[in-house]
Parts: C-alpha cells; sequence; structure tokens
C-alpha cells in the first residue's frame, strides 16, 4: 500500500512564508551593499582609466619630440632620453591593459548586481502591498435604515 503524504500544518506554512520572506529581504539588503561597493569600485576604475590614459598622452607627445630631437642630434644623451621615454611609455601601455581588463570584469559583475538587486526590490516591494493588502482589517459595513 503507497504511503500518502501528510497534509502541512498552517503553523509550518505560516514558518515557512515568513523565513522566505526574511531570506528576501536579507538578500536584498545584502544587494543593496554589495551594489554600492561595487559602484564605488567602478569608479575608482574609472579614474584610474582615465589617469592612466592621460598618463599615455602625454608620453606619446613626449616620445615624439624625444624621436624627433635624436633624429636631428644623434647622441648618446638623446638616444638613452629616447629610449627611457619608450621604456615608460612601454609599461604605462601594459598598466592601461590591466586596469581596462579589470575595469570590463567590473562593469559587468555591476551590471549583473544591478538587475539582481532591481529583481529583489521588485519582490520585496510586491510582498510588502500583498502584505498590506492582506493585513487590512475588514470594513465594517452599516445598517440601512428602513425607510418604509
Amino acid at each position: 500500500m503507497a504511503k500518502t503524504k501528510p497534509v502541512v500544518k498552517a503553523a509550518a506554512l505560516d514558518k515557512t512564508t515568513n523565513a522566505s520572506v526574511d531570506s528576501l529581504s536579507k538578500a536584498c539588503s545584502n544587494a543593496t551593499k554589495a551594489l554600492a561597493k561595487k559602484t564605488a569600485e567602478a569608479k575608482k576604475q574609472k579614474a584610474e582609466v582615465k589617469r592612466q590614459l592621460k598618463k599615455k598622452a602625454t608620453l606619446t607627445k613626449r616620445n615624439k619630440k624625444a624621436a624627433a630631437k635624436q633624429k636631428r642630434d644623434a647622441n648618446t644623451v638623446n638616444r638613452k632620453a629616447a629610449a627611457a621615454v619608450a621604456k615608460e611609455l612601454k609599461s604605462t601601455k601594459a598598466a592601461l591593459g590591466k586596469v581596462r581588463a579589470r575595469n570590463a570584469t567590473l562593469l559587468s559583475e555591476l551590471g549583473e548586481l544591478k538587475a539582481a538587486s532591481k529583481r529583489l526590490t521588485a519582490y520585496t516591494k510586491a510582498i510588502a502591498a500583498a502584505d498590506k493588502a492582506l493585513n487590512k482589517p475588514a470594513k465594517k459595513r452599516k445598517k440601512r435604515k428602513s425607510t418604509r
């Protein structure tokens, strides 16, 4: 004979529902905190990229000037200056590549976090609205006065 599943009691259902709502609220607050942290981190990364780009532009101009100077007067001082600028430019380009890669991963993570946070916020608001509607006191009906 097959065993039948027991019927769930109201108290157990209420406990499960409350635990789920609490879990959702906690996830929503965690998402908000993570979003704030990642947004601040993204802002720092954006500033770092901007700084590296500015440095690269400056070094590129300096490299052109050093190359032109070396072309005019090919002595060891000019050659060493051109080599030093080229070396610094190369390291700056490498650093810029690393920063851009970090920035790209951070931005994709931030986008995913925003989507998840938006979902969690919508669910939390919907549950709050449903709770508000369910917990409203019943309207009292006025007795009609007979006009006869």
